[in-house]
This record gives C-alpha cells, sequence and structure tokens, in this order.
C-alpha cells in the first residue's frame, strides 16, 4: 500500500515519497562530482592530464586491469609496477589541422594521461603480460603464491 500525500491546493493527489529529498540531493551530489571526477582531466604544471577508465577484475590464478584508451597508439603507452602500484602512462595526441575545419565542439580529451591503481593483493611483478588491442589495454597480474587458493586434504581415520 503506498502512502500518498494530499495536496490542499488543488485537486492532484501526489505520490508521498519521504526520502524524494535526499534521493534528489544525491543525484544532485553524483552529477556534480561525475563532472569534476567522471571525466578526470586536471591542469598540472600547465599541462592538461586526464585519466583512462579501469576496470579491476581477478580470476582464479591473476589480477586484471582493463584500461580504456581509444584512439590511442600503443607505442604511445606506459605500463610499470612498483610495489603495489601499476601505473600507466601515455598520450592521446591531436593529430589534425585546422586550416579550413571551424569546430563547433571538442569534447574528447587529448594530451598526456596518467592512472596509478592500488592492486588488491601481492602479485609477481616480474611476469605482467600486458595486450593492447582495440583501444583496450588488458594488464594480467599472475597473484602472488602466498594469496592463492590451496586445497588442503583431510584425511579420515
Amino acid at each position: 500500500m503506498a502512502i500518498e500525500r494530499w495536496n490542499p491546493f488543488g485537486n492532484t493527489v501526489e505520490r508521498w515519497q519521504p526520502l524524494r529529498s535526499v534521493a534528489d540531493l544525491q543525484s544532485e551530489m553524483n552529477r556534480l562530482f561525475d563532472g569534476v571526477f567522471g571525466h578526470p582531466a586536471t591542469m598540472v604544471t600547465g599541462e592538461r592530464l586526464w585519466a583512462p577508465r579501469v576496470d579491476v577484475y581477478e580470476t582464479k590464478d591473476d589480477v586484471v586491469l582493463s584500461f580504456e584508451l581509444p584512439g590511442v597508439s600503443e607505442k604511445d603507452v606506459n605500463v610499470s609496477i612498483t610495489g603495489d602500484l601499476l601505473t600507466v602512462k601515455g598520450e592521446r595526441r591531436f593529430e589534425q589541422d585546422l586550416k579550413d575545419e571551424s569546430y563547433h565542439r571538442l569534447e574528447r580529451i587529448y594530451g598526456k594521461f596518467e592512472r596509478t591503481v592500488q592492486l588488491p593483493m601481492p602479485v609477481q611483478g616480474d611476469k605482467v603480460k600486458a595486450i593492447y588491442r582495440e583501444g583496450i589495454l588488458k594488464v594480467q597480474l599472475p597473484k602472488a603464491d602466498e594469496v592463492k587458493p590451496r586445497e588442503i586434504k583431510i584425511n579420515i581415520l
């Protein structure tokens, strides 16, 4: 059964949602933060940096990170690992000449990028594999032996 709020100034009955104002506030805050952090681009030493989006998941043996890098050449990407931090750096180049073109909107971000991700568990840094295909950089990091699940045989007497 729904609770409905009576409106004394009209004949319309409006459904009362006690948490609507909280939900409205949350959606406005999300919109504000998405504007700032959703497409991260910051100015550092006069240069605009952006951070690619990443998915992090694990399989039985690996931790896998997938970075979205559309329009980036593989020669412009550098992956490094230090301790429990994996860093991807590079640059998306703007290679069009503005001779006769008249742009009305330019929303894509160009320039240098950097993204550092803290790894959720220890990995074997010397056995990292990176594959770049169709704008997706997939980095596979084998889990350290001490965090891999092990089966222990139970002897019944």
